[in-house]
């Protein structure tokens, strides 16, 4: 269940009178323990400063993460359930999101419980396929006809996130995520290495090769893990958006410029 779900009265027409209402709620955060209770009055970045909208008003280039944030799921983790050991690959998701063991380390680990075939893939596309984050597609149509370039940027895989792409309008050049290899038969072979998103700190590289070849003047990033918080380092982006609509990782809502619940509230930012 998202925080949406869990708050239906709240407005979110307008975005800082919505985030006042939200300081008095509690929200659960699926990624950490059942018993730990989270409110928003404990952060401080929940009403953007003039700065934080000044930089997002005039993006050039806005890079997403995709799973718990486009997305509603965790690809690997709704493919691995699929394939059946959904809850042994979710406890190194968890680990992988907080930034409590190497990126790496913890694709390497979640893939070898399982090693999905060609045919488990593109079965479970057929079958499941990605549930869209409300609001998403009308935020980045907002954001195109703004001139403003679109990326996805995640430690999820090609094959699972090119549907997503198409269906958002988003060239497929502007992907930055893994490879699944497979052999001649279909069998699992295990992942590209050379993406730079396969391993920790590749998100950041993958924004600054965005920066550099394209020199953006404001390049903002949106996501939910500790792998997206890691997009800030020099050379990065120049503002980075918290997006706790499904999960609420505390950490990184800590460190972010700006905390949002929903996509509304940024679609309405940009009026």
């Amino acid at each position: 269940m998202s925080v949406l779900e869990l708050i239906p009265e709240i407005s979110f027409k307008h975005p800082v009178n919505g985030m006042r209402a939200l300081k008095s709620l509690s929200i659960m955060a699926a990624s950490l323990q059942p018993s730990k209770t989270i409110s928003t009055a404990d952060f401080g970045n929940t009403i953007p400063s003039e700065e934080v909208l000044k930089i997002w008003r005039g993006a050039d280039a806005v890079c997403f993460d995709v799973d718990s944030t486009v997305c509603l799921d965790e690809g690997i983790d709704e493919l691995a359930n699929f394939c059946g050991a959904g809850k042994a690959v979710a406890e190194w998701t968890t680990k992988a999101m907080s930034g409590s063991v190497p990126f790496e380390e913890a694709l390497a680990a979640r893939l070898s419980l399982f090693k999905p075939s060609l045919a488990q893939v593109e079965d479970f596309l057929e079958k499941r396929p990605p549930r869209i984050s409300p609001g998403i597609t009308e935020l980045i149509k907002k954001l195109m006809a703004k001139n403003s370039d679109v990326y996805l940027i995640s430690g999820g895989f090609r094959q699972m996130i090119n549907p997503v792409a198409l269906q958002l309008g988003i060239p497929l050049e502007n992907i930055f995520a893994n490879q699944l290899l497979f052999g001649s038969s279909g069998e699992f072979l295990g992942f590209d290495a050379k993406e730079p998103t396969s391993r920790s700190g590749g998100k950041a590289t993958a924004v600054q090769q965005i920066r550099k070849v394209h020199d953006y003047k404001a390049l903002v990033m949106i996501g939910d893990g500790a792998t997206d918080l890691e997009v800030r380092k020099p050379g990065g982006v120049d503002l980075f958006i918290c997006y706790a609509g499904v999960q609420l990782r505390e950490k990184v809502a800590a460190k972010a410029d700006w905390l949002v619940l929903n996509f509304e509230e940024l679609l309405t930012s940009l009026s």
